[in-house]
C-alpha cells in the first residue's frame, strides 16, 4: 500500500501546533499567574479587564478628590468654630454694656474687641495644608482679607480680595461637591458669604469695628441695640456655615466609604477575571505535555509505517 496524500502530515502538524500553543499558554499562566497577557489570548476577557481598569482608575481619582476635600473641609471647620467663638465673646461684651458701665470698663471692652478683630482676621485668612487660602473662592494664592489700620494699630477697615466662585470636584459618577466657603458675597446671588453677605445681614468686620468705635466713644445705646443686633446676624450666619460644613463632611465620609468598598470590589473582579488557578493550570499543563509527547510518538510511528509502505 502506498500513501500518496499529505493529509496525515498536515493533520499531524496542525494538531501538534495546537497542543504546543496550548502548552505555551498554560506555561505563561503558570509563570505570570494570569489567565491572559495579550488581547489575542482572550479578546472578551481583555475587553472586560480594560473596562475594570478604567473604572478602578476613576474610583481612585474620586478617592483622591475626597481626601483633598476632607482636608479643606476640616480646615474650614476649625476656622469656622474659631470665628463662632469670637462672635460669641463679642456678643457677650455688647450684652454686658449698660448705663452703669464705667468709661474705664468701656475702654477695656474696646481693647478686647480690637483683639477679637485681629484674631478674626487671622482666621478669615486661614490656609490649608497646601498653603491655599480657603475663604477666597478660587483665588487661593492671596489672602482674601486685607486690613487698614490707624496710628494706634486699630483696624479701621477690611477689604475682601477673593472672588465669588468655588471649586467643584467629582467624588462619584455625576456627583460634584465643593468644600469651600466664600469669604464674602455681595452680589445677591450664589454661595453664601462667610464674613459678608447682605442677603443675611452679615458684615462681621464692619460690625466689630462699629462696636469698638461705640465702646471707645461711650455710645452705650448704640452698643446695646444696633451693635448687639448686628452681631446676632453674624452669629446666625456663622452657625449656618458650620452646619453646611458638617453636611459636606458627612457626605464626604459616606461617599468615601462607598468608594473604598467599590475599590475592593473592582480589585476582586479584576483578580477573578485575570488570575489563573495555579492548581488547575498545572494539572492542565501536565495533561497537555503528556498529550503532546504522545502525539509526537504516535506521529513518528505512523509516519514510519507509511514510509515503509511507500517503499515496499
Amino acid at each position: 500500500m502506498r500513501v500518496s496524500s499529505s493529509t496525515f502530515p498536515d493533520s499531524f502538524i496542525y494538531q501538534t501546533n495546537q497542543l504546543e500553543n496550548q502548552q505555551n499558554t498554560l506555561q505563561s499562566e503558570a509563570t505570570t499567574g494570569l489567565n491572559f497577557t495579550q488581547p489575542g489570548d482572550d479578546p472578551a476577557g481583555m475587553t472586560q479587564a480594560l473596562e475594570l481598569q478604567a473604572d478602578s482608575s476613576s474610583n481612585t481619582q474620586y478617592q483622591s478628590n475626597i481626601t483633598q476635600l476632607q482636608d479643606s473641609a476640616t480646615t474650614s471647620y476649625d476656622a469656622l468654630n474659631g470665628l463662632q467663638t469670637l462672635i460669641s465673646q463679642a456678643s457677650t461684651i455688647a450684652a454686658g454694656v449698660d448705663g452703669a458701665t464705667s468709661t474705664t470698663e468701656l475702654s477695656t471692652d474696646a481693647t478686647e474687641i480690637g483683639g477679637i478683630i485681629q484674631q478674626a482676621l487671622q482666621l478669615a485668612n486661614t490656609q490649608d495644608s497646601n498653603g491655599n487660602y480657603i475663604f477666597g473662592g478660587t483665588n487661593e494664592s492671596t489672602p482674601p482679607f486685607t486690613a487698614s489700620t490707624d496710628g494706634d494699630g486699630n483696624v479701621t477697615g477690611v477689604t475682601y480680595q477673593g472672588n465669588t466662585s468655588v471649586a467643584q470636584a467629582e467624588i462619584a459618577p455625576g456627583v460634584t461637591v465643593s468644600a469651600q466657603t466664600l469669604g464674602a458675597n455681595t452680589t445677591g446671588t450664589g454661595p453664601r458669604g462667610l464674613i459678608t453677605d447682605s442677603r443675611y445681614g452679615a458684615d462681621l468686620f464692619n460690625h466689630l469695628i462699629s462696636l469698638q468705635n461705640d465702646l471707645t466713644s461711650g455710645n452705650v445705646s448704640a452698643v446695646s441695640t444696633t451693635d448687639a443686633q448686628n452681631l446676632s446676624h453674624d452669629e446666625n450666619n456663622i452657625a449656618y456655615q458650620v452646619g453646611s460644613n458638617g453636611v459636606v463632611q458627612s457626605t464626604l465620609t459616606n461617599t468615601n466609604s462607598v468608594a473604598t468598598q467599590q475599590g475592593t470590589n473592582l480589585t476582586t473582579q479584576m483578580s477573578n477575571l485575570t488570575s489563573a488557578n495555579l492548581a488547575t493550570t498545572l494539572t492542565q499543563l501536565q495533561q497537555t505535555e503528556t498529550s503532546y509527547e504522545a502525539a509526537l510518538q504516535s506521529g513518528v510511528q505512523v509516519m514510519q509505517i507509511s514510509l515503509l509502505n511507500y517503499l515496499y
